[in-house]
């Protein structure tokens, strides 16, 4: 089987082609940091099966991050037949950097010119004869949206894997006849001044005769002559004569002489007039005016997820009660037994329905914010807080895993391997959970909206605020503790602004709304029959008292730890304690606790807010629960991702434990606040 790897700068369109060639639904979005490991596909082409791997987003062969290790590790790798390199042709300057080092692979490489769409709308236009011929390498526009070009690509790749280049036909302005021994313009794209040429040559000489039978000697010459540690460790060769500290910089100069060539030479016609994108970052990533934005826009996105949300959320309810009561009507007509029938009807049905009934919630939401990641916002938000991640010691890269943590945790922890330093990714993942899921909307929604009916979008809203704001002042408690944070200034493409793809975010939210229903239909069903059988039998076996159950004496044995934080309830302990399966399960647990058959319904809000003030839960009592659902133990697959990123079940108890705790504190204040007030 042929391997052709995808490589290329972050944001660049690789998923996107990845996507186009499997028919996979991988996430693609409009800022960089999306593949974080490398992903495989395969598909047949020309009776030829292909497997095709995407790598995680890299600017350079040059290796400090966790996901660019994972890209050049594997390119370096013999696995590899074809190299592709996906250009975004629209930044042709900064993305030939990589190219031109790829080139010094010494492996097949075909250049995917991507997004010349954006090229045309802006007025250029790229030699596609004359860039070939510089390169010495095939170049082929495609465009991964919509899907033009792909076959040719592919053609180039299976055509291009026995090795061997165009033939390059170029030559250095303004340079000096080469006095070097060897014609290298005949050979390499990439051609040093006679000084680097001649270091690298000796470098090779020393790498052939202490490690023979190497494929890539000029690639691993430069990266030593660049004093890449990773290389010199590999393969360690005496260094004299090759020892130079301007070495580095002096290459990378040469290398940027040659793209400004090649700028001068293939792109035509720049565009004259200021772009769209610049005029709306003059507003969106103003130092004053960002900030009170980003806030206004998320504040626009609750709005649409509660109205339109509560609207389609009635659909849901009817169908959740039609469903239950055929599920009694048929049980009855077939006499099963009455401890069945609570099973299916006040166990599964209630608590399974009672979370699909914030689906249409869900999907707003998810609707809302695949349209800003698509479109190129998330970006700016990233760019705008690295000044303020900075003051908290933690890298401007650390708000790119705390941004996706708005979808899911999961997904967001493992972001964090692009942070370069280890103590950085450990702080990032200690407050990445602080940052509301989609699941805790579930929680918000039900409580708001029984108690603050006038102000639930609000109330949901401040949540989101609150959980931002521990976060950052966490972030910020843990540098002055640690005086040992790494200065890492933030480097993130700020993408074209464009409309928001229709497939891209129709994989996004088909996902999104996958998960939810793969997680009712598994985690929630098993939670709602374990809840069952706890409320529902007791050291006397069968009983339709739940205060004789053994979660009534579960609950009640915890909730001395509670009631200082206004939660000193058995029901809502019990709840709690179910909700670190998984955060959702917190409203299933409250319909199976009150006996609610549809609780987001009108009457079933009526009965369980009476079930509530009849244990003596008020409005404070609510708010203290959605802060500590806010800021406790997150749900057990974020646990097990945070185990498997850090590699420490220590640091993973620690991560929990510290987090139950700032959940109690902060649960604690607001109580205590709010009875002095009230």
């Amino acid at each position: 089987m042929m391997t052709v790897a995808f490589i290329g700068n972050p944001n660049c369109g690789k998923t996107t082609l990845f996507n186009a060639y499997t028919g996979a639904n991988l996430k693609v979005a409009n800022w960089p940091g999306v593949t974080v490991e490398k992903v495989e596909g395969s598909f047949t082409f020309q009776g030829e099966k292909i497997r095709l791997v995407d790598l995680p987003g890299t600017y350079s062969l040059t290796s400090y991050t966790m996901e660019e290790q994972v890209s050049r590790n594997f390119i370096l790798s013999d696995e590899v037949d074809v190299v592709i390199d996906v250009v975004d042709a629209s930044a042709l300057e900064r993305n030939l950097y990589l190219t031109l080092q790829l080139l010094e692979l010494g492996k097949p490489v075909v250049i995917a010119l991507n997004m010349m769409d954006i090229v045309e709308k802006r007025g250029m236009e790229i030699d596609l004869h004359r860039l070939p011929e510089m390169l010495g390498a095939p170049v082929i526009p495609v465009s991964a949206r919509k899907r033009r070009g792909l076959e040719s690509l592919i053609h180039a790749a299976v055509h291009h894997k026995d090795g061997g280049h165009d033939p390059l036909i170029h030559d250095h302005k303004n340079a000096q006849p080469s006095k070097h021994r060897h014609n290298h313009h005949a050979e390499y794209a990439m051609v040093y001044s006679d000084a680097i040429e001649d270091k690298i040559d000796l470098g090779e000489e020393r790498l052939k005769a202490a490690y023979p039978g190497l494929s890539n000697y000029r690639l691993l010459a430069l990266k030593t002559l660049e004093n890449d540690r990773t290389i010199k460790s590999q393969y360690p060769i005496d260094m004299t004569g090759l020892e130079d500290d301007t070495m580095e910089d002096r290459i990378i100069n040469e290398k940027y002489d040659f793209i400004e060539e090649i700028i001068e030479e293939c792109l035509v016609g720049k565009a004259k007039k200021e772009q769209l994108t610049d005029r709306i970052d003059q507003i969106l990533t103003h130092r004053i005016w960002s900030i009170p934005v980003f806030l206004g826009i998320m504040a626009l996105v609750f709005f649409l997820t509660f109205t339109i949300g509560d609207f389609l959320k009635g659909y849901m309810e009817l169908l959740i009660d039609e469903i239950n009561l055929l599920a009694s009507g048929f049980l009855e007509s077939v006499h099963a037994n009455g401890i069945l029938i609570s099973l299916i009807c006040d166990g599964i049905i209630s608590g399974v329905g009672g979370v699909l009934t914030f689906l249409p919630n869900i999907v707003i939401l998810f609707f809302a914010l695949a349209l800003l990641e698509d479109s190129g916002y998330m970006s700016r938000v990233a760019y705008v807080m690295d000044g303020i991640m900075g003051h908290l010691g933690l890298s401007g890269r650390a708000f790119i895993p705390m941004l996706l943590g708005f979808g899911c945790t999961v997904p967001a922890i493992m972001a964090s391997r692009a942070l370069e330093d280890r103590r950085d990714r450990l702080k990032t993942m200690l407050v990445t959970p602080f940052m509301s899921c989609s699941a805790r909307l579930t929680v918000y929604i039900l409580f708001s909206e029984i108690f603050f009916p006038e102000q639930a979008m609000l109330v949901a809203y401040s949540m989101y605020v609150v959980g931002i704001l521990v976060a950052i002042f966490v972030a910020w408690e843990i540098s002055t503790i640690d005086k040992k944070h790494t200065e890492n200034a933030l480097l993130i493409e700020l993408p074209e602004y464009k409309m928001p793809s229709g497939r891209t975010v129709y994989i996004y939210v088909w996902e999104k709304v996958k998960d939810f229903l793969q997680k009712a239909g598994t985690t929630i069903f098993v939670a709602s029959i374990l809840m069952w059988l706890i409320l529902n039998f007791g050291p006397d076996g069968y009983t339709t008292e739940m205060s004789q159950s053994f979660g009534s004496i579960i609950g009640r044995f915890i909730v001395p730890v509670f009631a200082p934080v206004g939660l000193g309830f058995w029901q809502i302990v019990v709840a709690l304690i179910a909700g670190i399966s998984a955060k959702e399960v917190v409203v299933s647990s409250c319909t199976v606790l009150f006996g609610i058959q549809n609780v987001n319904s009108s009457a079933g809000m009526a009965m369980l807010h009476q079930g509530l003030e009849a244990i003596g839960f008020t409005g404070l009592n609510a708010v203290c629960l959605m802060i500590f659902c806010l800021l406790y133990i997150p749900c057990a697959a974020t646990i097990t991702t945070i185990h498997k990123e850090s590699g420490s079940l220590k640091w993973t108890a620690f991560s929990v434990c510290f987090q139950l705790a700032i959940a109690w504190i902060a649960a604690f204040f607001v109580y205590h606040v709010g009875m002095l007030i009230l």
